[in-house]
């Protein structure tokens, strides 16, 4: 059993993804091109904004609209404690420092009320992950930050494809984010990500510093970096994109398997009514989960914690003062994630659920 089978993948769609990239191949255009302009106006359709620019990698897109924004020492930007490094990791990469404050505790994602008492005269940025799949309550967080002058990122590394309140993950911030690693819900196949937004200037700018500082060849306005996303990698996800919103369709099916299974068992996840998901994770909470963890290995089923350290608890932020995030502190020692992934079998789950079942009733 695989955590998340990309082989399973690759077999469903072969011959696409293979026509694809030998489409970059015959053309021999690796860098930019027309698979890439192609891809990336097919991306901004889906998420309904007016610019969506394909860079290397899901790191990379939170570096850019920081840069662009000029965020840097002195200033402060406010992330989740419970998150994936990358969040808080690209706000120190900049000469930032990053704010960490607590999560909600049924989604997992940023406090609203977290976010707005930590806010001071420095903060310049909040960036709000959908985790997991699911989405944070943007009204809110964008009533409390645009009343202040705070610019929002939304981090959708993990959720693109969601919605809240009938609007697509990508479509709300001031500038949002994804990442394609492989084992995302929209994944190609190597390193890959994308930057979303309807501010003609904002996308100007991170277009040129994706691109070393290039405003055209061998002339360079700013310090920039080698930010591009590469075509071979957008003619995959060219592909997988098509068949995208089904997968989104059976990711929930296999959700909703577990949740009817394991409920009475463990803390399932919950869904917000005015979110749909696409479940990045199966993510349940149990008070023995290392215990889980062995006894699932030794039956072969794999799992994951996502994530085991609060980034305030991170040795890397160890010069950064932080308050106790008790809900951080709290799942990060109970979460373990199950498999989950478009194509797992109903045989597959059932042996997922059984175990499970198996290791509280002995």
């Amino acid at each position: 059993m695989e955590f998340c089978d990309l082989k399973k993948q690759y077999d469903q769609y072969k011959a696409e993804i293979d026509s694809g990239i030998q489409e970059v191949l015959n053309s021999a255009n690796f860098i930019k091109g027309p698979v890439l302009d192609r891809f990336e106006k097919k991306l901004s359709s889906y998420v309904g904004v007016k610019h969506a620019i394909g860079c290397s990698n899901g790191t990379d897109a939170l570096t850019l609209p920081l840069r662009a924004w000029g965020i840097g020492p002195g200033d402060e930007v406010i992330v989740p404690d419970f998150t994936f490094i990358a969040t808080a990791e690209v706000v120190s990469l900049i000469g930032a420092t990053p704010v960490f404050v607590d999560v909600d505790p049924v989604t997992f994602n940023i406090s609203p009320e977290a976010f707005k008492n930590a806010i001071t005269s420095k903060t310049k940025v909040v960036i709000a992950v959908s985790i997991f799949g699911q989405m944070p309550d943007f009204d809110n967080i964008m009533a409390i930050a645009h009343e202040r002058g705070i610019k929002v990122i939304e981090d959708g590394a993990q959720s693109f494809g969601a919605e809240y309140k009938g609007r697509k993950s990508c479509s709300i911030a001031d500038c949002s984010t994804t990442s394609f690693f492989p084992a995302k819900p929209l994944g190609c196949y190597g390193d890959g990500g994308a930057v979303f937004t309807n501010d003609d200037n904002l996308a100007t700018q991170m277009r040129i510093i994706l691109n070393h500082g290039q405003v055209k060849r061998y002339h360079h306005e700013v310090i920039g970096f080698n930010g591009r996303l590469d075509a071979i990698q957008a003619a995959v996800l060219e592909v997988k994109l098509k068949h995208f919103p089904n997968e989104i369709l059976l990711r929930n099916e296999v959700a909703k398997k577990y949740t009817s299974q394991l409920s009475s068992y463990v803390k399932t996840p919950q869904i917000m009514d005015y979110n749909m998901s696409v479940w990045a994770q199966y993510t349940i909470i149990v008070a023995n989960r290392d215990g889980l963890k062995e006894f699932l290995s030794s039956r072969e089923i794999p799992t994951a914690i996502h994530y085991p350290i609060p980034l305030s608890k991170q040795e890397a932020f160890r010069n950064i003062k932080s308050l106790e995030n008790s809900v951080s502190l709290d799942i990060s020692s109970n979460v373990i994630s199950l498999p989950i992934h478009p194509f797992i079998s109903d045989e597959e789950i059932n042996i997922v659920c059984s175990s499970v079942k198996d290791f509280f009733n002995e």
